[in-house]
C-alpha cells in the first residue's frame, strides 16, 4: 500500500509540473534534470524496503499469492505450515513406528515359519537317518506329540510316542532304506506335505519294495516334525493283477513278516 501511495503521488506531481508553465531559467544558474528523479527513486526504494520489515497485521496468514509452482506446498509462515501441532506431528510419527513394528514382526514371523522344498524333501532325509540308526526311540522322535501313523504292514494306527516306537522296534530289523521316486510337495502356513511313491531296499535281505507314502509336517516346539504318516503298498501291482517281478514278491514277504 505505502508504495502504491508513493508511485500515484509521484505520478501526480511530475504531471502538474508538465502541465505548469515553466519558469525562465537564468543562464547561469545550474541545471540538474535528473536530480529530481532520482531523488524520487531513492524515496521510494527506501518505502518499500522498510515496509518489508513491517509486521503482517494477520499472523499466520501467507502474503504469497498461490500459482502454478507454489499452489500445493504453503510457503512458511502461512497458516497451512504453522498450524501442524506438535499432537499432530507426534500421532504422524506413532502411527508411522508403529506400522513399521508390525511389518517387522509379521516379517519375523513369516521367515521363522516359511519352509522351503528343498527343506521339505531334507525332513524325508531325517527320518530316513533315523532309520540307519536302527533305534526305535530316534525314528520315533522324528513324530510330533500327537501324530498319526498309518504303516504299510500294520492294521492299527499309531497316534503316540510308544505305539510309533512298537511298529519301528520290528520294521527296523530289516535294515530299511529309502528313497523317494515320485513325490509332490506342498506348503501352506506352519504346514508342509510330501507325497508320492517311496522305495526301500532291506539291507537284511536285499529285498526292494515300493509304495505310496504321505508325510504332513507341521512345526512343533521350533522344529519341523512329522504329525501324519501313511504308507501302503501299491495296489495295481497286487490286487488288479499287474505283473510283478520275483524281487516284488519276495518285498511283499517281507513286509508281511
Amino acid at each position: 500500500m505505502i508504495v502504491t501511495n508513493v508511485v500515484i503521488n509521484f505520478s501526480f506531481l511530475h504531471s502538474t509540473k508538465v502541465n505548469q508553465p515553466q519558469a525562465r531559467r537564468p543562464s547561469n544558474a545550474p541545471y540538474y534534470p535528473k536530480m529530481k528523479f532520482s531523488a524520487a527513486i531513492i524515496s521510494l526504494s527506501f518505502l518499500y524496503g522498510t515496509s518489508a520489515f513491517a509486521p503482517n497485521s494477520r499472523v499466520g496468514i501467507s502474503t504469497t499469492a498461490p500459482t502454478a509452482l507454489n499452489k500445493d506446498f504453503a510457503p512458511i509462515g502461512s497458516r497451512s505450515a504453522t498450524d501442524a501441532s506438535s499432537t499432530e506431528l507426534g500421532l504422524f510419527f506413532m502411527n508411522t513406528m508403529k506400522r513399521r513394528s508390525e511389518a517387522k514382526k509379521a516379517g519375523n514371523a513369516k521367515t521363522g515359519d516359511a519352509i522351503t522344498e528343498k527343506e521339505v524333501r531334507a525332513l524325508f532325509d531325517l527320518w530316513n537317518s533315523a532309520l540307519a540308526t536302527g533305534d526305535s526311540r530316534i525314528v520315533a522322535n522324528r513324530y510330533a506329540k500327537n501324530p498319526v501313523l498309518l504303516p504299510t504292514v500294520s492294521d492299527e494306527p499309531r497316534t503316540d510316542f510308544d505305539s510309533v516306537k512298537d511298529y519301528f522296534d520290528s520294521f527296523l530289523l530289516k535294515k530299511p532304506q529309502g528313497k523317494i521316486l515320485d513325490g509332490q510337495i506342498h506348503i501352506g502356513d506352519g504346514w508342509a506335505s510330501d507325497m508320492g511313491i517311496y522305495e526301500f531296499t532291506m539291507g537284511a535281505t536285499g529285498d526292494k519294495v515300493k509304495a505310496r507314502y504321505t508325510y504332513n509336517y507341521i512345526k512343533e516346539d521350533g522344529i519341523w516334525k512329522i504329525q501324519h504318516h501313511h504308507s501302503s503298498v501299491l495296489p495295481e501291482e497286487v490286487a488288479m493283477g499287474k505283473a510283478i517281478t520275483e524281487d516284488g514278491v519276495r518285498g511283499l514277504f517281507s513286509l508281511w513278516n
